[in-house]
């Protein structure tokens, strides 16, 4: 999972609408990686510095409900609005956090872009793209769905395995050990002790 969180963090940042989902991913790539190679801060592993850059520029262009509802898959459904929130927000931490500490160990990556294969109507698509430094390139692609507000990021694929596929198995056995609320509960004391030890949470589902 820390190539998945390089990869993902390397391939998401802040950028303004773009007519399609490949130019909005090429966009983030280029603007992410020049904010962490041009900020020492960063590179020096300031956590703090980077959660907060995460959570500007990456997030707002993410559906964390459909990510979060897919994660939890089947659960989803029994979850009471305020469990469904608390589930969304816990998450969200996670991954923040997550994606902050591996943002710390970018150096010379780039971003290849490959064909985009869908048609001009379609509002549901998959880019792909690779991770290239040194050492193997690292396959990247992303789910983009069409809003109202432009594309938003709904799921990330490393190295062949979906990001909310990787998390279900977990959530799944932990929701049917201590229900809904233990899952939270887990969730929540994860975030807690990764804030307290000033650092990213653990990236194993």
């Amino acid at each position: 999972m820390a190539g998945a969180a390089i990869s993902m963090s390397v391939g998401l940042a802040q950028a303004a609408d773009a007519t399609a989902p490949d130019q909005l991913i090429r966009q983030l790539s280029v603007e992410v990686l020049d904010a962490v190679k041009s900020d020492k801060a960063i590179q020096g592993g300031d956590v703090q510095k980077v959660i907060a850059l995460v959570d500007a520029k990456i997030m707002p262009h993410v559906n964390f409900q459909r990510m979060t509802a897919s994660a939890v898959g089947r659960f989803w459904r029994q979850a009471t609005p305020e469990q469904r929130q608390r589930l969304q927000d816990e998450f969200k931490s996670l991954l923040v956090r997550t994606y902050a500490g591996a943002l710390t160990q970018v150096k010379d990556q780039t971003i290849a872009m490959k064909p985009l294969r869908a048609a001009a109507e379609d509002t549901d698509v998959v880019v792909r793209t690779e991770v290239r430094g040194k050492g193997e390139p690292i396959q990247l692609d992303y789910r983009l769905e069409k809003t109202d507000q432009g594309w938003r990021i709904y799921d990330v694929n490393v190295l062949g395995i979906w990001l909310a596929d990787q998390y279900r198995n977990s959530f799944a056995q932990e929701i049917n050990a201590k229900g809904i609320d233990g899952l939270i509960k887990a969730l929540a004391e994860r975030n807690q002790k990764a804030a307290a030890a000033g650092s990213a949470p653990s990236a194993k589902p």
